[in-house]
């Protein structure tokens, strides 16, 4: 017995890769971690239904609960939790892959994860790649007193968000709660699929999913897809402004499900796309607005303390009024501070804009701009950037007109410069 126990140490020490992470929450006695439900708001205000809120769809906590069993070795209820897995999964690759292994064990040592000698190596390394990544980060949940540092400020009418963490293999589901001021919330959070080649795409082909913020543009049924999108598929506005600024190419990003036959991708797998089990995606497509819900996709998610969140969502806030007031002052000097020498927009350079801006405004005896349904994204990486976008009511007394407009910030030098301008 003891010979065959150290045997399923080995086996699980292969699969999660890291045994101090493992151990850290395989202790005698340790409490498993929960799934987090929070109750967020719909756009109307009142309690939005469990079928768009579940925290857990995956099979995260039945895995864990398997391995417990493994390392404690109770073989006989690992192998029941398993099939049970496998009756709610039956096309999940991960657990027929464990079972395999659990009967094995029942006949000779096993001394490797995937031990039929027939398996694949190739995809016995993918296998364990996604239980690796589901394992960390159904541990590593976030806390409810840290938010991510690019939900910034969603419009009132966006009811959630949407962040990527290409790191750890997940996308977490963040409500507007307009009850505490715009506060991102968080709902859930699920395994994804990202590109082959990993994350921060650059051209067309390179199977890399992109880094930044983006926007669901459309939503395709099942009905006009191949069965490689699964269960439909959210295109996003990849590339956008600031990614065409740095040369960035290609097209066609969208979130989308898996094929009919398949539970779940390994975590590098698409060819830039984020990709969630069909279950997955059809709770997340229920959150998803058109034209709205903001997607943010970053190699590894920044969290900030609320303390921290507010000072961040302040500061931002009073730059973009007070480039407001000093458009609405007609001092032309002044506004045109808070533009960047490095602005530009389609033909425009800062020169060119300046000059028009000079021209314009000395025809104005009055000028009056409000900035309604305002939001606010940091941009993931290194650069200092946030995008905002506003809907905006410019009134003088030769001209009136309303537009969407989306304009990129960037620090330089501790101030925050308008980089980019135009209509949303």
């Amino acid at each position: 017995m003891l010979a065959r126990k150290f045997v399923i140490f080995g086996l699980m020490a292969s699969l999660v890769g890291i045994p101090l992470i493992y151990r850290q929450f395989q202790q005698p006695g340790a409490n498993l971690p929960q799934p987090v439900v929070v109750q967020p708001v719909d756009h109307s205000g009142s309690p939005a239904s469990l079928a768009e809120i579940v925290s857990d769809s995956g099979p995260e906590a039945q895995l864990l609960r398997i391995f417990n069993e493994i390392e404690a070795n109770r073989l006989g209820d690992a192998l029941q939790l398993t099939e049970a897995l496998l009756r709610q999964h039956p096309n999940y690759r991960l657990a027929h892959l464990i079972q395999g292994d659990l009967l094995l064990a029942r006949t000779r040592p096993i001394d490797s994860f995937g031990a039929l000698s027939d398996a694949p190596a190739d995809k016995i390394a993918d296998l364990r790649a996604e239980a690796i990544v589901r394992l960390k980060a159904y541990h590593e949940r976030p806390e409810d007193k840290f938010v991510p540092r690019y939900l910034l400020q969603m419009q009132p009418d966006q009811r959630f968000a949407v962040v990527v963490d290409t790191q750890r293999s997940r996308l977490y589901l963040y409500a507007n709660d307009r009850d505490n001021g715009g506060r991102p919330r968080f709902v859930a959070d699920y395994y994804v699929t990202q590109g082959k080649l990993g994350a921060d795409k650059y051209v067309e082909g390179d199977k890399k999913t992109p880094i930044g913020v983006y926007h669901v543009t459309a939503n395709l049924p099942r009905q006009k897809l191949a069965d490689l999108y699964g269960n439909g598929a959210f295109p996003i506005n990849y590339p956008n402004e600031w990614d065409r600024r740095q040369g960035r190419g290609g097209s066609g990003i969208w979130l989308h499900g898996t094929p009919s036959d398949t539970f779940a991708r390994p975590p590098r797998a698409s060819d830039g796309c984020v990709v969630l089990a069909n279950q997955d995606l059809d709770t997340v497509a229920k959150n998803l607005q058109v034209g709205l819900t903001p997607v943010i996709i970053s190699p590894s998610v920044e969290w900030l303390s609320l303390d921290d969140w507010t000072k961040e969502r302040d500061e931002l806030s009073a730059t973009i009024d007070a480039w407001r007031r000093d458009w609405e002052s007609r001092d032309t000097e002044r506004y045109l501070t808070h533009y960047s020498p490095r602005f530009k927009a389609g033909r425009l350079d800062f020169a060119a804009f300046a000059a028009q801006k000079t021209q314009v405004n000395a025809g104005k005896e009055w000028i009056k701009v409000s900035t309604d349904n305002l939001s606010v994204f940091r941009n993931p990486g290194k650069d200092e950037v946030v995008v905002v976008t506003f809907d905006q009511d410019y009134r003088s007394n030769n001209l009136n007109n309303r537009m969407k407009k989306r304009q990129y910030w960037q620090r330089e030098n501790g101030k925050w410069k308008i980089i980019y301008e135009g209509s949303a």
